[in-house]
This record gives C-alpha cells, structure tokens and sequence, in this order.
C-alpha cells in the first residue's frame, strides 16, 4: 500500500467520526397525546374540581410539535352527558381546539402554558320523541397548563388544567339564553408519545 494511502485511511475515519458526532441543530419533535379526564365548574355537572359524586368522563387526544421552547398542538375531545343525567336527556359537549403552547425543556420535564381557538360544540335531546333536540356550533377560547414528564426519549406522561370559554351566548332547546355562554373546566392525565 502506497504511504499517501495509510495516511489517508486515518484520514476519513476521523473525519467521519467528527461528522457522525457532530451536534445537530434542534429539531421540533412531533407528539400525539391521548387523555382522559372530567370536566367540572361553570356549566359542567361537577361544580368544582374536588368533592364531586358525579364526574363526567371526557375523553380525547391531541396531536402537535414540540421545539425547545415553543409548541403547537390540535386537540379534539369529547364529553357524554355534560349537562348531568336525567331520564330521556342526553347530553354532549365536542371541543376542536388550536393551541399555541409555551412548553420548555428542563431535563426530562416539561411544564407547560397553552391558549388557542377552536369550536365548542353543545348537543342536547329529550328522547323518546326527539321532538326536542339543539345542537350548537360556537366559536370558543381554552387555555390553561401542565406538565409532561418523558421516561426516555419518546415516552411519557402528561397532566393538565385547561378552562373553555364560548363567545356566544348558549342556546337550549331552540331558546337563547341571554348572556350565559358555555364555561367549564377539565383536568386530565394522559400518555404522550413523541416522534
């Protein structure tokens, strides 16, 4: 072997090693989030966040990017008999919320501030007949925190407190209510993977 060439061997493997070793710059991480949770005060069955015999289950998940400081997130969730129960009522809140999201990496925690937009949708009906039934589309605003705590690289657990809020006054059974607009809040846990 010529001697430029034994040169040249050590050569490229350092360069590779620095190459391969090299930091890279930060990347946004992409996450999906499915939860659980109850909804509780202003509007919802369960007046406060404690002490409550008749917490509705409320359900969904949300998908998002997360960089080193800021985030992003959509969240879709969904909670049967809001309204409480009673016979021939059923009762339904759907929430498609946009939230931008301050959301700081500290080691493997990761607490968190949100706010957005969205749809708040209300669905009531009296059965058998369903001669009395609404349903409502209004345009809402969220916004609340928690904290997401990752056992490795892609894994791990989130909680958080979130209030919701509609711009429009509340309809039922065809009738508006004046200045009552849809309030409540959610406390949820849930499994968060990153990607």
């Amino acid at each position: 072997m010529p001697k430029h060439a034994r040169g040249f061997i050590p050569f490229s493997v350092l360069t590779l090693a620095l190459i391969v070793g090299a930091p890279t710059p930060a990347r946004a991480q992409g996450f999906v989030s499915p939860f659980i949770g109850y909804d509780f005060g202003g509007d919802a069955s369960c007046p406060q966040i404690t002490n409550c015999e008749d917490k509705k289950l409320n359900v969904g998940v949300s998908l998002g990017t997360m960089g080193s400081i800021l985030g992003f997130e959509e969240e879709l969730a969904y909670a049967k008999d809001f309204f409480g129960t009673a016979p021939g009522l059923s009762s339904s809140v759907l929430t498609l919320m946009s939230n931008a999201m301050i959301i700081p990496r500290i080691g493997p925690v990761r607490p968190y501030a949100l706010a957005g937009l969205g749809l708040i949708k209300t669905h009531v009906e009296f059965t058998p007949s369903r001669v009395l039934s609404s349903t409502n589309n209004n345009l809402g605003w969220d916004a609340g925190g928690g904290i997401a705590a990752f056992f490795g690289a892609h894994a791990g657990v989130r909680g958080d407190i979130r209030y919701f809020h509609a711009f429009q006054d509340l309809k039922a059974l065809g009738f508006t209510l004046s200045d009552t607009k849809l309030d409540f809040g959610r406390a949820s846990v849930g499994l968060i993977l990153a990607f």
